[in-house]
């Protein structure tokens, strides 16, 4: 049964939410640190946010059940993939005790964001059999953490805005566009690759959309694609207007539509081969 495929797959689906929120959510704060006026206060408890994200995708990590890399096998990359996810811990905090004292904060976040990219390279590497489908996973998992991370980042930051009454609109409606245009990316892929069959299955012209997974996958698209995509723009617009409370609302509807969609795309993925 399809449901019972999925719940197999739980430690995968796990460590995809963990890593996904932990590195998205640093990419977020050092972009915040670098083009926005975000406060401090904000990148540093988004960052220790995102530390202790690392820290339980490290101990999903340990779940997973050991995998044979099928690429370049002679590299461990289950190694690779948790030394990154401990480095991104690591570095996480580093920014937060550096940002206080605003001494190399920027190299620490960008160096925390490499690790969360190595993390997620590693894991597309291991568990594909060719380079092909490592890049189309790595693809993916990298617009989950996008997107997963990216509404986090933004939903804390509109809260702020509470203690913060004077912060200018501006680091909000860039968070929110760029959500916006993650999710949108997300829509491109799952349409591409619907049509090609681009995932393990190979199940091409919108099969999937008619299979015995048809349920999850139209799950997949109207609540962890299309609505979010909605609700992102509409967070734009309230924030332009200054109306916080309602952006940061919207905000919190796309945590959980998102976390949902990125539970069923990896779920469908590693349950079923589905590229969604």
């Amino acid at each position: 049964m399809p449901a019972e495929r999925i719940a197999e797959n739980l430690a995968y689906i796990n460590w995809t939410v963990l890593a996904g929120l932990a590195s998205g959510s640093l990419a977020a704060v050092v972009l915040g640190r670098l083009r926005t006026e975000a406060t401090r206060g904000y990148l540093g408890f988004t960052a220790l946010c995102s530390g202790i994200l690392a820290a339980l995708a490290v101990l999903a990590d340990d779940a997973l059940p050991p995998t044979s890399g099928h690429l370049l096998a002679a590299i461990g990359w289950a190694e690779i993939r948790r030394t990154a996810l401990v480095a991104l811990a690591v570095l996480a905090i580093a920014f937060v005790i550096s940002i206080r004292r605003d001494r190399r904060a920027r190299l620490f976040g960008l160096a925390g964001v490499a690790a969360g990219l190595v993390a997620l390279g590693a894991g597309a590497i291991g568990w594909s059999d060719s380079a092909g489908p490592a890049l189309l996973l790595f693809v993916q998992l990298a617009l989950l953490a996008g997107a997963t991370g990216g509404v986090l980042a933004a939903m804390i930051l509109g809260h702020w805005y509470l203690v913060t009454p004077r912060l200018g609109e501006g680091p909000l409606i860039l968070f929110s566009r760029l959500l916006t245009w993650t999710v949108a990316a997300q829509l491109v892929l799952f349409v591409g690759a619907t049509a090609i069959g681009l995932g393990p299955s190979g199940e091409a012209g919108f099969g999937a959309l008619g299979g015995p997974w048809a349920l999850f996958v139209w799950l997949r698209l109207v609540v962890g694609i299309v609505f979010p995509l909605v609700v992102s723009w509409a967070a734009i617009q309230t924030a332009r207007s200054r109306s916080m409370e309602s952006a940061t609302g919207l905000l919190y509807i796309s945590v959980g539509t998102i976390a949902s969609g990125t539970i069923l795309a990896s779920g469908l993925y590693f349950g079923a081969g589905l590229l969604v």
